[in-house]
């Protein structure tokens, strides 16, 4: 194979040959810096998980050092991921517009600018504790920033990687956000506990500054050679619609909102549902979630190589959809079965964490697949737009959720919470069902 091109030493009408080795020698380099890019996408979206997912780890000294009730707490969680869910798909047109290096790194920048001041001013403090205002705008303003991280880094995997690649590079990029949670449960609430919020977000800062700082070293597009020795036409769109008028992207995208409900219950109140119902330490609680969290990472890696061999992607997330709805409908009657028979509680209370550590990871585990197959129904460069257009659904989950929780306590406790989460992932199985 050689490219053509024009020789001014040439005759006229005649084409200079490049040596398929100058060819080859570009096509081994785009292929071994792809990974650095994956890599990028990882620690990117691991800077923010550790964020978003870390805080909500550390919900119980949250509320003890900020003085919130349930509600409050509930309020300041929930914004942070009503701030993400504003700003997703406006940072993905941009993204689509203006590239993935120059998005990534403003949003990666910023997030660790505002987070370091948060550490040093939205501290509590033995003189002043921030009002519950201040501090759920502060956590507002967090998500506005860090929405820029899943757009922008998907669409960079999407040019980067290949149909029948795509799904396991896709899936590796969302092992971060459960490895970035994972790290925040096992260190934020410790970290909480004996030096105080200003080590927390002076930590999450530092992580996101140098996830900013391998982007501005690493990212950057794909050679335009790619594009010409493609032949198969991976990084062309699809002759569809745009994404925000194609509505099997609509229909996907609501999917993995309602399958983000339950997700987002865990991991916003698990901490405080195995403190609170199972009376469980610290630890066995950073276990429990730290469990979570490794388990669908695995999960993640996994489901991405093995529906890019079978190309069965809608029905692995219809099992996990139908899965979800099992485990936490037997989680919702466990703890039915606690609550009605007292006695039982310390023999049960095992079960618990597990039945929960069980659900929590199927719930999940199919992120990756899911959005390779929104990625791929958009197109390689409208990718950013369509999971700006997912994102929002699945942060306006991270609003609603933590926000309805402690009404919903009131009315139907615990077991209540674990079955409307059921019936959120049973309402996504028919969504999931390909239009005839």
């Amino acid at each position: 194979m050689s490219i053509a091109a024009t020789d001014p030493n040439c005759e006229p009408g005649r084409v200079r040959r490049e040596p398929v080795s100058a060819i080859s020698g570009v096509k081994n380099l785009a292929a071994n810096h792809r990974w650095k890019v994956l890599g990028i996408g990882v620690a990117a979206n691991a800077s923010f998980s550790a964020t978003f997912a870390g805080i909500p780890a550390a919900a119980v000294f949250l509320r003890s050092g900020y003085h919130l009730s349930n509600g409050n707490l509930g309020l300041v969680l929930g914004l942070l991921g009503l701030g993400v869910a504003l700003s997703e798909l406006p940072w993905g047109l941009l993204t689509d517009r203006w590239g993935d290096r120059g998005v990534l790194l403003t949003g990666l920048g910023a997030t660790a600018t505002w987070l370091a001041v948060m550490a040093l001013f939205i501290v509590p403090s033995a003189t002043y504790v921030p009002g519950v205002a201040m501090l759920a705008a502060c956590l507002l303003v967090t998500g506005l920033l860090g929405g820029s991280v899943n757009g922008s880094s998907g669409r960079a995997i999407m040019a980067w990687f290949h149909e029948g690649e795509r799904g396991f590079a896709m899936s590796i990029r969302q092992t971060a956000v459960p490895l970035g949670g994972g790290l925040g449960a096992l260190v934020l609430p410790s970290l909480a506990s004996v030096h105080g919020f200003a080590a927390v977000f002076g930590l999450l800062a530092a992580v996101n500054a140098v996830s900013a700082l391998f982007a501005w070293r690493w990212l950057h597009q794909p050679p335009e050679i790619d594009q010409e020795i493609d032949n198969a036409g991976s990084t062309a769109d699809p002759a569809g619609p745009a994404p925000l008028r194609n509505v099997e992207v609509w229909r996907l995208a609501t999917a993995i909102g309602l399958l983000c409900f339950p997700q987002v219950a865990v991991l916003t109140f698990a901490s405080v549902f195995l403190h609170d119902f199972a009376g469980m330490g610290t630890l066995t609680i950073s276990a429990s979630l730290a469990a979570v969290q490794t388990g669908a990472m695995v999960m993640r890696v996994w489901s991405g190589r093995y529906t890019d061999r079978h190309g069965n992607r809608r029905s692995f997330l219809r099992l996990c959809s139908m899965t979800s709805a099992i485990g936490f409908a037997a989680l919702g009657l466990l703890v039915l079965t606690v609550a009605a028979t007292p006695g039982n509680h310390a023999a049960l209370t095992p079960a618990i964490a597990v039945l929960l550590v069980v659900a929590g990871i199927s719930v999940s585990a199919w992120h990756g697949v899911a959005y390779t197959e929104l990625a791929t129904l958009a197109g390689a460069s409208r990718a950013g737009t369509a999971l700006g257009l997912a994102n929002s659904f699945v942060f306006i989950a991270f609003f609603v959720v933590p926000t309805a929780i402690p009404a919903l306590l009131l009315i139907w406790s615990w077991p209540g919470i674990w079955l409307v989460g059921a019936l959120c992932a049973l309402t996504a199985w028919p969504i999931l069902l390909r239009p005839n």
